[in-house]
């Protein structure tokens, strides 16, 4: 927790309230199981994500990847730069080729966070999973919620890639208890929980 305020008093954004503490929710769940964090949209999940990279980071946990919509890469380096003094890597065929060329065979082994489409995460699925990342954050995580359909090929490989590691998911789309597609954003994109209870908050962790 000392190092997790060090990360706070860092940080280059003022921090709201529900910022601080939806970071603090994630860094307490059972990260084996996953969180998922879904703030209304404008209400800055990607800061609240950007803590808990700044943590993993602090803590020389470094393997950190940021699977998310194409369009929303460059803003993301930018913040995390700029907010966090976290480095980054766009990972993208040319620049992804060029690191093997260079020598790197996987070139998700990188010392910075990793960002990189959905598409891009699909296609090198099994270079995803030769890495053993110490967190992975799904952003717009409801594009996941048709994993449970077989024609859902890039939710399936996704799903499959980053099964055995830490993640959390962030969402604006309310996910429902009656909804089959709400329910499976837990259940298989978050293998081994079960649909969360709605809480007060803006934001759900697994059950025990």
């Amino acid at each position: 927790m000392e190092k997790f305020a060090s990360v706070l008093a860092d940080a280059q954004v003022d921090l709201n309230p529900h910022q601080v503490e939806a970071a603090l929710f994630a860094f307490r769940s059972p990260f084996s199981k996953g969180a998922i964090l879904a703030d209304e949209v404008g209400l800055g999940k990607t800061i609240e994500a950007g803590l808990l990279l700044a943590q993993k980071w602090a803590e020389r946990k470094r393997r950190l990847l940021v699977i998310l919509p194409a369009n929303l890469r460059k803003q993301w380096s930018q913040e995390l730069e700029d907010k966090f003094y976290l480095p980054s890597v766009i990972l993208e065929t040319a620049r992804f080729n060029e690191i093997i060329r260079a020598g790197n065979l996987n070139p998700f082994h990188q010392d910075a966070v990793v960002l990189c489409s959905y598409q891009f995460a699909r296609a090198k699925e099994p270079y995803l999973r030769q890495t053993a990342w110490d967190l992975v954050v799904i952003d717009e995580a409801h594009r996941l919620r048709n994993v449970y359909k077989s024609t859902s090929k890039i939710a399936l490989a996704i799903k499959q890639a980053v099964a055995p590691f830490p993640k959390v998911l962030l969402t604006a789309t309310p996910l429902h208890r009656s909804s089959p597609s709400g329910s499976c954003v837990w259940t298989k994109a978050l293998p081994g929980t079960t649909n969360p209870k709605p809480t007060p908050s803006r934001f759900s962790k697994p059950k025990a």
